[in-house]
């Protein structure tokens, strides 16, 4: 849910940057939007992970009967 927050406030900056001519505001909108991004593929590979985890668990148990 972060990341989502992240992207909206990055994109929410950006506009305001654009319409107020603030460079640096632009720029922390991108870094924002960008760590938005981030937080949203760890957590893509981390749910990945647990299931291949799942599935490996699973066929262990299946293996072994």
């Amino acid at each position: 849910m972060g990341e989502l927050v992240d992207k909206t406030k990055g994109k929410i900056k950006q506009a305001v940057g654009d319409l107020t001519g603030d460079k640096e505001l632009n720029r922390e909108g991108k870094r924002d939007e960008l760590k938005g991004q981030v937080e949203g593929a760890v957590a893509d590979v981390k749910d990945a992970v647990k299931d291949v985890a799942k599935d490996v668990k699973q066929s262990i148990k299946t293996a072994v009967k």
